[in-house]
């Protein structure tokens, strides 16, 4: 079997992918939105003097 060299012999390889390969799945859900976050203290004190980089 030999690469396609243009899109046309692409698709004609597309075509012939049994149907139940190209059938469309439902897509995956969405993930959930994240939650809100601060800066805290500690958070801050593991990047104090890192100011350089």
């Amino acid at each position: 079997m030999t690469e396609p060299e243009t899109i046309a012999e692409l698709i004609d390889d597309c075509a012939d992918i049994p149907a139940e390969l190209r059938a469309a799945h439902a897509s995956a859900p969405r993930p959930p939105a994240p939650r809100g976050w601060a800066v805290d203290d500690a958070c801050h004190a593991q990047v104090v003097g890192l100011e350089d980089y």
